[in-house]
């Protein structure tokens, strides 16, 4: 992929909720959902911003951050003082504005499910960007913050539209089917989508328009891949 210029901005939007239900265990976003798609939209000449409902540093998985949870990307970061700084220094989510951006992408990892779906920021953002027709990105746990968005006419955004997202297996798998507050799988089923999956664990990325959801922590470079590729359509439909 050719080098863009530095006018492509990007904004990625993380979770500030760091309590995994009532486990007494911690959650926050995943690193290789993050790390992954950062380095994919830097690579590509994005200037890349950081948001969060917090500011400030958002709260990491331990789980993520483990040996066997490592890849070339979460090891790039490591290894990146300057990704790390601006890790350390989100924005509040509340004072972004959507116009400038011409794209958004939300990591994963569980704690999206408590602070951002519910989020009266992050619902007016998504919607700010789904009327002025932007690409969207979500990956894993990230795609279940759309749960309280609404179209223009008051419908679930996500009712008809292609979509996937963390599965019921894997939630399984992980053993948190009866912690975390809703199953993206269920919600996305109930709302009319046309939800969408592949084998567990494995890359797995729908697109319907401008909407690009990824169902796994493997599904995080190719997702974000895939919102380049809208963003490059924009730019040419302009």
């Amino acid at each position: 992929m050719q080098t863009r210029d530095n006018s492509m901005k990007i904004l990625m939007v993380l979770t500030s909720h760091d309590k995994l239900g009532e486990t007494g265990e911690k959650t926050g976003f995943w690193l290789e959902e993050f790390a992954a798609p950062y380095y994919v939209f830097k690579d590509a000449g994005a200037e890349v911003t950081l948001a969060s409902p917090a500011g400030g540093q958002p709260p990491l998985d331990p789980k993520s951050d483990a040996e066997d949870a490592q890849t070339e990307h979460t090891r790039r970061f490591r290894d990146d003082a300057d990704a790390q700084r601006a890790l350390a220094s989100t924005e509040r989510l509340a004072g972004v504005d959507a116009t400038t951006f011409d794209a958004v992408f939300y990591p994963g990892g569980h704690g999206p499910l408590w602070d951002l779906a519910a989020s009266p920021d992050s619902i007016a953002l998504i919607e700010a960007f789904l009327a002025a027709d932007k690409p969207m990105g979500f990956v894993c746990h990230a795609p279940g913050v759309l749960r309280n968005v609404r179209a223009a006419d008051g419908a679930p955004f996500v009712r008809g539209r292609r979509v996937s997202g963390f599965t019921n297996e894997e939630e399984a798998g992980v053993g948190l089917t009866d912690v975390v507050p809703f199953l993206i799988e269920d919600v996305f089923i109930e709302q009319g989508a046309r939800y969408e999956k592949g084998p567990a664990w494995s890359e797995f990325v729908v697109e319907d328009g401008r909407l690009v959801t990824g169902q796994n922590p493997a599904s995080s470079e190719a997702a974000a891949r895939a919102l380049l590729r809208k963003i490059d359509a924009s730019a040419l439909a302009a």
